[in-house]
């Protein structure tokens, strides 16, 4: 485990923290795939506003986890009990940190824990090779998404 990092199922009190990961790790860190067009990361993001991390916080079929370090949430995590990890961002201040390692393993574990013996996923371009480095492999070809072209993965847990 990352130290001083504490992952835990997330609360309605997160919300604005979470909404603040999401929108910066995807401004911040995710420019292969949305190349600084500004439509694109507005696009990406309109679901990341507090309303729409509330709303997902609200979803039966969403687990949301966060990570946080030293108090502060570094990192958002999600899995959709149909046996997809839907969200894995870091702060862009935490990034190579190792928590969204930690993230991701606790996501698995959450997997897992609904029954599921495979996990599947959508990488973005950004998150291929960590995905890869971490035992997940190439699931079809690259898919078009609603906001950002994805490659489907799967793992086996």
């Amino acid at each position: 485990m990352v130290p001083n990092v504490t992952i835990r199922l997330a609360t309605p009190a997160d919300v604005p923290a979470m909404s603040a990961v999401l929108t910066s790790s995807i401004t911040e860190l995710c420019a292969a795939d949305h190349g600084g067009d500004a439509r694109a990361i507005a696009a990406w993001t309109a679901n990341k506003s507090q309303d729409g991390v509330a709303t997902m916080l609200a979803n039966p079929g969403l687990q949301i986890y966060v990570a946080e370090r030293d108090s502060v949430i570094v990192a958002v995590g999600a899995v959709i009990t149909d046996g997809h990890v839907g969200l894995n961002y870091v702060t862009p201040a935490a990034r190579f940190s190792g928590i969204s390692t930690a993230m991701l393993a606790r996501l698995e574990i959450a997997l897992l824990a609904l029954g599921h013996s495979e996990g599947r996923l959508e990488a973005t371009l950004t998150a291929r090779r960590f995905y890869e480095s971490r035992g997940w492999q190439s699931d079809g070809p690259q898919a078009g998404g609603r906001v950002v072209n994805g490659y489907p993965m799967r793992k086996t847990l």
